[in-house]
């Protein structure tokens, strides 16, 4: 009798546990692994936005590569075709999984691969967001960088980072600064991959 029902309370917990659904991972979880899905490849783009501030970025051949990545961390070098043909190759967005969420830092060099006065610069998610796009508002850090150099103007900021999922169509990947009265926008075509471009200024 105590045998049988033992087993047959064993019996009612294994189908309550096959019946109980999974957890879908984290939004940010999910965010950093479409991002990650791309390592290793690069992609041609364009500014979308029409701020006079960027007039000199119109136009202009663009292209991310998504170069490094782990568990932790994706680095992804921005270049920007000049006037003259030449390429600026002096950027590169770093996307970090922390204790809370994720961050995202500016790298700027100089051709020299010296760094920029402005670099390290960006902000962490302060909400989960969603699987397609993670917002990170100017951390105290930055703010303290851009009051430091005459750029008090860029204490509101907030960057935006989306990327599509597996299997969406026309896939792309987007970066915006927006802040009061300021928005630049480019975005990218993930469906069709271009050459890797050089290393960035200052890396290997």
């Amino acid at each position: 009798m105590i045998r049988t029902l033992i087993t047959s309370i064993a019996a009612v917990s294994a189908l309550t546990a096959c019946a109980t659904p999974r957890t879908a991972p984290a939004p940010q979880d999910q965010f950093f692994a479409a991002l990650s899905a791309h390592c290793g490849r690069a992609y041609a783009g364009q500014m979308v936005s029409s701020d006079a501030a960027d007039a000199d970025m119109a136009g202009r051949a663009m292209v991310m590569h998504v170069r490094q990545c782990s568990g932790t961390r994706i680095a992804i070098p921005f270049h920007i075709q000049r006037a003259d043909g030449s390429w600026d190759r002096s950027r590169t967005w770093l996307i970090t999984r922390t204790a809370t969420g994720l961050r995202l830092k500016h790298d700027h060099r100089h051709e020299d691969g010296s760094m920029d006065v402005l670099t390290n610069y960006g902000g962490d998610t302060a909400s989960a967001g969603s699987a397609g796009a993670q917002d990170f508002p100017v951390d105290a850090e930055s703010i303290g960088l851009f009051r430091a150099n005459d750029r008090a103007v860029s204490v509101t900021n907030i960057w935006r980072v989306e990327v599509s999922g597996a299997g969406e169509p026309a896939p792309r990947y987007t970066y915006q600064l927006s802040r009061a009265g300021r928005l630049f926008r480019v975005t990218f075509d993930l469906s069709t991959p271009v050459a890797p471009p050089p290393a960035p200024w200052g890396h290997e």
